[in-house]
């Protein structure tokens, strides 16, 4: 894993699409094993496995199968808004709506998926325009956030600069957020400050983050980052943060059942929080 890579376009990082953690895991194993080095098509077929997402996740194997069986039913209804910009001025956005994939097959018996991208998200992962960024599967494994995911990949996109500032309404949208978290409170503390203490905790970089108004109004986002000193960040890669998850439980909440109830995007942390009580009660099974 350390050395698997995710390449993905500008466009499809910036895409507007929402996924749990484990459809998000699900979705770049399957990345990383896309070849660079010559043409694929959407018959290409890519495995992944209970095994690998239980070393991404720090579980064992037999919390994962469920999880990836979850994750397999949901994926396939999940849909990417992605906007390409024109070159040139004066013309709109092409706007492409398609699904993540054409096919997906979970052989229960092994623990395992077979998927095949969709026809349309292909050249979004083989190189095959100038705008892509890449990173290691490592540097992502360990969060327990889908936004952590969304937030470490806008960041990379800018890495040579350090910094980036993203208008609130466009994130929003960019995470699909409509109707949720409307107040800017709700979102920096279901979305923002877990996004951003799972890049702390997981990833290669380290950031800080702040506001802008206009008006009396919160409008953006500001994220100043950098790279870890190397032992640091090999440190903090790939692992769940000590004191929350033990055994197969997050705050005493089965992983289990957070896969299936959780929300799209929705920490671990967040779900076992909203979820505990039922659970508890035996209204969760």
């Amino acid at each position: 894993m350390e050395h698997d890579i995710v390449v993905k376009s500008n466009a499809l990082i910036e895409a507007a699409y929402s996924l749990t953690v484990a459809e998000t895991k699900l979705v770049l194993a399957a990345i990383a094993q896309v070849r660079r080095d010559e043409a694929i098509t959407d018959e290409a077929c890519y495995t992944v496995t209970a095994n690998a997402l239980a070393d991404m996740g720090g579980f064992a194997a037999n919390h994962e199968h469920r999880a990836l069986k979850q994750a397999v039913a949901r994926l396939w209804d999940r849909s990417i808004k992605v906007i390409e910009k024109p070159n040139g001025e004066g013309r709109q956005p092409r706007v492409l709506l398609t699904r993540w994939v054409q096919s997906v097959v979970y052989r229960d018996d092994e623990g395992a998926v077979d998927l095949r991208f969709a026809r349309d998200v292909i050249p979004y992962l083989n190189q095959l325009t100038a705008e892509f960024s890449q990173y290691k599967l490592a540097n992502v494994a360990g969060m327990t956030s889908s936004y952590g995911v969304r937030l470490y990949e806008l960041l990379i996109q800018w890495r040579s600069k350090g910094e980036r500032e993203v208008e609130v309404a466009w994130l929003r949208q960019a995470f699909q957020l409509e109707g949720k978290y409307k107040s800017i409170r709700d979102l920096k503390r279901w979305v923002i400050e877990p996004a951003v203490r799972d890049v702390n905790e997981h990833s290669d970089l380290a950031v800080t983050w702040g506001q802008r108004k206009r008006g009396r109004t919160v409008a953006f986002i500001q994220f100043k980052f950098r790279p870890k000193a190397p032992e640091k960040a090999a440190s903090t890669v790939s692992r769940a943060k000590p004191g929350k998850i033990r055994g197969g439980l997050v705050d005493g909440v089965p992983r289990a059942i957070l896969d299936r109830y959780a929300n799209p995007g929705e920490t671990y942390e967040a779900a076992a929080e909203r979820l505990g009580a039922d659970y508890r009660a035996g209204r969760l099974k």
